[in-house]
């Protein structure tokens, strides 16, 4: 007789206290888990998002990097995480949007093991040069690759990325034919690519600008559908004629499904705020990425609709992980 009472208390006490817990939140570090290598261009924006919410909010955020698996591993493992808020992860195109068709047996569900809190940043992609290299436009890539169907290479960050996906692509509506080197990540492939070993490299602005500027590479067309200010000499492949060509990466923060809303609102409020900051803004132009603020719904929207962009691309490429 007495229990229906007793829990209906308890249900309102829980109701009660869980804007309050949201008011002290947080009460302890936050990780945000970056799930690749440290020193590319996820892991850049990452740190200099955190550094400027925690220099803002007093806040204390560890970036951990917990690379492997195509950032499988360090989205999996926020997944899996306890839903308070303390464990957050950088997900991007690749590991959200992307993943879910690539592999036959993703560990998590992009859509229902995690809660977006907002994104943080696009960029678009560049095919990259060694300095050396003869090509001089991509008009002349797509005229020797159609007379050697196979003969040039390419490097990504690994199959089924972006930037191997965003070259499927480019060989869609090109009509070229590419041979795809894949690596466990940027810096082999960059080496790689410097040394003479391969031909062209595709990766995201960020991650190639620093080589671009120092004159190691260059950058041959980026998949914006404008030049991006970042890199003014560089035309897209729009410009290069092919019309309405586009491929962008995206950037954003998320923890596991279950988040009490309160403490999603207020990290979102928190990383936004700082992503409005002049300083922010313009460290992330220097590294060739824009910055983008959203909703929670909205970022929750865009992993959806990529997700379902991609399928086609990936199904595409052939590329297939068990």
């Amino acid at each position: 007789m007495n229990v229906l009472p007793r829990v209906l208390a308890g249900i309102a006490l829980a109701c009660a206290l869980a804007p309050a817990i949201a008011q002290d939140f947080p009460t302890k570090p936050i990780r945000l888990i970056v799930p690749f290598p440290p020193g590319g261009g996820t892991d850049t924006l990452a740190r200099e998002v955190a550094n400027k919410v925690a220099t803002d909010t007093g806040w204390t955020i560890v970036t951990e990097n917990r690379p492997g698996s195509g950032g499988n591993i360090g989205v999996d493992a926020v997944a899996k995480s306890a839903p308070d808020g303390y464990t957050l992860v950088l997900g991007q195109t690749s590991n959200l949007a992307i993943n879910p068709t690539l592999y036959a047996k993703l560990p998590y569900d992009p859509e229902k093991d995690l809660a977006p809190i907002g994104l943080i940043a696009s960029a678009p992609l560049v095919l990259a040069i060694s300095a050396q290299s003869p090509y001089k436009t991509l008009a002349d890539v797509v005229k020797d690759a159609k007379a050697r169907p196979s003969a040039i290479n390419y490097g990504s960050s690994g199959n089924g990325t972006v930037s191997h996906l965003a070259t499927v692509k480019l060989q869609q509506a090109t009509g070229a034919t590419f041979t795809h080197i894949p690596y466990k990540g940027a810096a082999q492939g960059i080496n790689d690519l410097i040394g003479g070993q391969i031909e062209m490299y595709m990766s995201s602005v960020p991650t190639l600008i620093g080589h671009i500027r120092n004159g190691k590479m260059r950058g041959l067309v980026v998949t914006s559908l404008q030049r991006t200010p970042d890199l003014p000499d560089v035309p897209s492949v729009a410009e290069s004629g092919f019309k309405d060509f586009e491929a962008i990466t995206w950037f954003g923060i998320a923890g596991p499904a279950g988040i009490p809303q309160d403490i999603v609102n207020k990290l979102n409020t928190a990383f936004n705020a700082a992503l409005k900051t002049d300083d922010l803004q313009k460290k992330y132009r220097e590294q060739g990425a824009d910055v983008l603020t959203s909703s929670p719904a909205e970022f929750a929207k865009l992993i959806h609709d990529d997700r379902l962009r991609w399928a086609d691309i990936v199904k595409a490429s052939g590329a297939r992980v068990e």
